[in-house]
């Protein structure tokens, strides 16, 4: 963030939840806000990141 001001993060390869723990961490660490998330390979795979469904999916 020091080359560029980042306001929020894409973050892509979220197949499974295992990986997941990985967005609580830089959204926190960084103070910037998570508003996509891959879960595919597709374009299409790519959707609008809600923190409720998120958590929640830990526990499915």
């Amino acid at each position: 963030t020091a080359a560029t001001e980042v306001t929020s993060l894409a973050v892509t390869k979220l197949d499974g939840t295992a990986k997941g723990g990985v967005v609580i961490g830089i959204s926190d660490q960084f103070q910037i806000p998570v508003k996509y998330i891959g879960v595919g390979e597709r374009v299409e795979d790519l959707q609008v990141f809600n923190k409720f469904e998120f958590v929640d999916s830990f526990f499915k």
